[in-house]
């Protein structure tokens, strides 16, 4: 029988107490190492919740998959602040470098494969957060990439 548990975790600082030590404890694995390969995993998440997936087999094998946190989020963390603007104001400016960043961290949940696309979905997540890209509106930005003025590399 295979043993799941779910748990969300502050990006590379999760430790052996709760939610994950309880949990883990009566599986009979090495819940400090767990908590390391977790820690690992969600490093580059730190200051975040993230969902994170312990599968253990019947054979001890032990499993994890992390999830990823949503766009806002790791947009927000780049700027340093806490929230967007519901009002016409302008929080934050990205640079296109902050931008691949995201799109990098989010390259497995987003619908775009080519590095221009995926910059682009993510520029659209800054536009209700009164977030701008390289000093432009949002929607500016995204039309400069496809005129070729803000240059995206074509690869991973």
């Amino acid at each position: 029988m295979v043993d799941i548990v779910e748990a969300l975790v502050p990006g590379g600082k999760a430790t052996a107490g709760p939610p994950l030590g309880p949990s883990l404890g009566p599986l009979g694995i090495n819940i400090k190492q767990v908590v390391d390969d977790i820690n690992n995993a969600t490093k580059e998440f730190d200051g975040m919740q993230v969902p994170v997936k312990v599968i253990v087999d019947t054979d001890k094998t032990v499993t994890i998959e992390v999830g990823i946190p949503p766009t806002a989020s790791l947009i927000l963390k780049e700027l340093g602040i806490e929230k967007g603007s519901g009002e016409d104001e302008i929080v934050g400016n990205l640079t296109i470098d902050q931008v691949l960043r995201v799109a990098r961290m989010k390259k497995e949940g987003i619908l775009s494969y080519a590095p221009k696309s995926a910059a682009k979905e993510i520029i659209g997540t800054c536009v209700p957060m009164g977030i701008t890209v390289e000093g432009m509106p949002p929607k500016e930005a995204q039309k400069a990439i496809t005129r070729g003025e803000l240059e995206i590399p074509d690869e991973w």
